[in-house]
């Protein structure tokens, strides 16, 4: 109860940023003219309002996106507001493990340092598909291609930090919803990519948040481990007011619109956590944690096991192996379990 309080006065927490902040606000100080980012999803939403405040800040930017059109029309948008842009624009299909590996041999051709990398593409998906790879599209999208993708990249950010002294920056953007998602991640996953029976797609998109939240903690051990200068955290942009909110009508759903739309954000709001932890100079060496309207939060208590991070990391990697068919049963039926303790359930 009072966290909504907070959050509906805008309160500020030990950041001094809250709930009311916008992107703009929050890198008001930053001078980014030497970095360079990689932000997915950038073409609309909260993505492209990440790509225009980085851009104001003087970043380099790399919009990876399936779509190049839509792509280059937000490259446009930024230039008319700041000519002096660095913008690359990439062919990226997040759902496709082909794209990804790609896009990072055509990234790496381009000999250009790596700063900042921020998984920020989602997608939830109302009708059950699967993707080229034989995995469900949503899990495919919002984590496996980011899972991906993070890894073919951590070689040259580790190597930019090294040479740069500037700690790197991994941001990946799941949802407060990973907190609805309870039962076997990967059973669960399991079934929904073989046929859609047991097919939900709000328990999909959760199942792929709380991917993101597990996928953060176990890379953040790993990094430690290597020692790299370079860290990763996870962030709840918020709940966002946009059009979708409005795709019904009558009275009730009015009425419910009217009392939620004080919780929801406007856009550049819901950017600002994730350019917070990607910029903030107080953030460094802060490593693992979640964030929401930029300060610390605390995730669900099921995704807050290292052993369930340890056992995603570990079929994760058999998931992006070129023998995909083959070792996805594997990995659903070998590693460890957490236990009630350990999940806190």
């Amino acid at each position: 109860m009072i966290e909504t309080v907070k959050h509906l006065i805008g309160s500020g927490g030990s950041s001094g940023f809250g709930s009311r902040s916008t992107a703009d606000h929050v890198t008001l100080h930053s001078d980014l003219r030497s970095l360079t980012a990689i932000i997915t999803g950038a073409t609309s939403g909260i993505g492209a309002e990440t790509a225009r405040v980085l851009a104001k800040r003087g970043a380099r930017l790399v919009l990876p996106a399936r779509s190049i059109k839509t792509a280059e029309e937000t490259k446009a948008r930024i230039l008319s507001e700041f000519p002096d842009s660095e913008i690359i624009v990439m062919h990226l299909d997040l759902s496709s493990l082909a794209s990804v590996r790609r896009f990072v041999a055509n990234f790496e051709s381009l000999n250009l340092p790596l700063n900042i990398l921020i998984n920020n593409a989602g997608k939830y998906a109302h009708k059950h598909a699967i993707s080229e790879d034989g995995v469900e599209m949503t899990f495919a999208t919002n984590y496996l291609g980011h899972f991906l993708l993070t890894k073919l990249l951590l070689k040259k950010m580790i190597e930019t930090a090294s040479q740069s002294g500037v700690q790197g920056r991994i941001v990946n953007v799941t949802s407060v919803i990973h907190s609805w998602f309870s039962g076997d991640m990967l059973q669960y996953l399991a079934d929904i990519s073989r046929n859609n029976r047991n097919y939900d797609a709000t328990r999909a998109y959760a199942l792929s948040k709380l991917a993101n939240v597990l996928h953060t903690i176990e890379l953040s051990r790993l990094l430690h481990k290597m020692d790299a200068n370079v860290t990763a955290n996870c962030v709840h942009p918020g709940i966002v007011r946009t059009r979708l909110t409005r795709d019904r009508e009558g009275f009730i759903t009015d009425l419910v619109f009217f009392l939620t739309s004080k919780l929801l954000k406007s856009v550049p709001q819901a950017a600002a956590t994730t350019c917070y932890v990607a910029t903030s100079p107080r953030l460094r060496n802060v490593c693992g944690k979640y964030f929401s309207d930029c300060n610390e939060a605390r995730t669900s208590k099921f995704g807050s096991c290292n052993i369930k991070a340890q056992r995603l990391w570990t079929a994760s990697e058999l998931l992006v192996s070129p023998n995909v068919y083959q070792t996805f049963n594997y990995s659903l039926a070998n590693g460890p379990v957490c236990s009630k303790s350990q999940a806190h359930i």
